[in-house]
């Protein structure tokens, strides 16, 4: 497991050190923008680090729930609202329900499936990544600081039980290297319900 978690942080510092300073044209020309990268995959490094060790430890789905969204809200200071829908039935209707979460207090404690980024992402089995919810007529709006938005939903043997809800106070605040490791929390949750469950 150490050996595994070595590499994941030696590969994030290649692509978040090395590419940058190689992309600029050498060391000197990308100097500020490699010390700001450096930090960013730094905190990734320390979120991934830190999900393998939530999931290890974790008591039970809601403290493992609990302890990702208190990771990723405190590591990425970009996520500024983190959250879990756990999808119930209600009647003859799927309903996302709101779980643990970091941030404000939002409205939006339950979600039917034909509503919202949430309903979209959970009905369609996709990741979605809105980096400007202004521009989208399926966002609910929950505050007006909210700016990005990205949904991944969660997979329990291959079907979907939730997702991971992440808002940003800045406008296209999730790229590549932050839909990954979205996409890997959501998988670790999934993964320890699959290994909880029957």
């Amino acid at each position: 497991m150490r050996k595994t978690l070595s590499y994941v942080f030696m590969m994030l510092a290649v692509m978040f050190v090395a590419a940058p300073v190689y992309a600029q044209g050498g060391a000197t020309a990308g100097t500020n923008w490699v010390a700001i990268t450096s930090g960013f995959a730094m905190a990734i490094a320390s979120a991934v680090c830190g999900l393998g060790q939530a999931k290890a430890t974790a008591a039970s789905a809601e403290a493992l729930m609990k302890d990702i969204t208190t990771l990723l809200h405190n590591k990425l200071t970009k996520y500024n609202w983190v959250g879990f829908y756990m999808l119930e039935k209600e009647g003859d209707h799927d309903m996302l329900v709101l779980g643990p979460f970091k941030g404000t207090m939002t409205p939006h404690t339950r979600i039917p499936l034909n509503q919202g980024i949430c309903g979209a992402a959970a009905s369609s089995g996709m990741t979605i990544v809105i980096n400007d919810v202004a521009s989208d007529p399926r966002y609910l709006a929950c505050s007006l600081e909210t700016k990005s938005e990205i949904v991944v939903p969660i997979f329990v043997h291959g079907k979907i039980v939730g997702e991971l809800d992440v808002d940003s106070h800045f406008l296209a605040a999730f790229g590549p290297t932050d839909r990954k490791l979205c996409e890997h929390a959501a998988a670790v949750f999934g993964k320890f319900l699959e290994s909880h469950t029957a």
